[in-house]
């Protein structure tokens, strides 16, 4: 008898609160398997961050842009994973309270996009720097600590979201860059950069002599291992009445370009002093041979 009586409680119990515990088992749910999602996100960051020190600690050539960028972008994509299940959870969520309230969550949804269309047409730039972020994410076209050409703007990148990036220029102003308006990227930190030195000899140079002087100095530099292969001296680039340019080319890490670049002219110099090859003034020269 009692067992009789208990059960019929629990079942009055359960249709007078059914649709409260079942919204507040669905709310429960959600943070639970939200916090799951959140602690493996922030596994997977640490994981790359343990994996970068790990190549810091064993000495590896491996460049500190790179592993920024790296970090960044991991960071990024793991912000729009999270933000993609809580945003989904939510939905979720809400369906259930409005279903165990009566109300049909179709025609509300159905009406909240009529009124989301409407706000489409104003936020067209924002989709559109959102989804150019993404790709620029996940295609890795540029990180932090990168060296680039955005068209708008050039210099180093500070930040990459999802809306803006972040470049820093030269004089340093800091330039806030939407990403759906950019069309081209020019990345100067990936893979490998080259130095171009032209110098400008004069006309009665001996060029030979200024090939050897320029080799000399490229071997003279003293960080071999921010090279790639050897330098290259690839002869006469243009040529007019009062000089003779050559053009000397070094291949590097990109981190290292512009300070590899500085030094390579100054051992140039020393070297064509020591040569005595003089340096076109700039001004037009007449060379007369005049044959006695």
């Amino acid at each position: 008898m009692f067992n009789s009586d208990f059960t019929e409680a629990m079942a009055a119990f359960y249709v007078s609160w059914g649709p409260v515990i079942r919204i507040v088992l669905a709310i429960v749910a959600a943070l639970i398997l939200r916090a799951v999602l959140q602690f493996s996100i922030r596994r997977l960051i640490k994981g790359v961050a343990l994996s970068v020190k790990k190549i810091e600690g064993n000495g590896y050539d491996h460049s500190p842009v790179a592993q920024a960028r790296l970090m960044q972008r991991t960071r990024t994509i793991a912000s729009v994973l999270g933000n993609l299940a809580t945003w989904g959870l939510m939905f979720t969520v809400v369906s259930v309270i409005l279903s165990e309230a009566g109300v049909s969550p179709g025609a509300i949804f159905a009406g909240a996009g009529i009124l989301g269309a409407g706000l489409g047409f104003g936020a067209q730039s924002l989709v559109k720097d959102l989804i150019s972020g993404l790709f620029i994410v996940f295609e890795d076209q540029y990180g932090v600590g990168d060296s680039v050409d955005l068209g708008q703007a050039s210099g180093v990148v500070e930040s990459v979201g999802l809306r803006v990036t972040q470049v820093r220029d030269l004089e340093g102003t800091l330039w806030f860059v939407r990403n759906g308006e950019i069309v081209r990227v020019g990345n100067q930190s990936q893979g490998w950069a080259r130095i171009v030195i032209d110098v400008a000899l004069e006309y009665n140079s001996n060029l030979d002599k200024a090939h050897e002087s320029l080799t000399r100095a490229a071997k003279a530099i003293k960080d071999k291992s921010a090279l790639i292969g050897d330098a290259e001296v690839w002869g006469i680039n243009a040529l007019s009445g009062d000089q003779v340019i050559v053009r000397l080319v070094q291949k590097t890490k990109p981190e290292e370009k512009d300070d590899l670049a500085r030094e390579l002219r100054k051992l140039v110099k020393t070297e064509l002093d020591k040569s005595k090859i003089k340096l076109a003034s700039g001004q037009n020269s007449i060379y007369v041979n005049v044959k006695g």
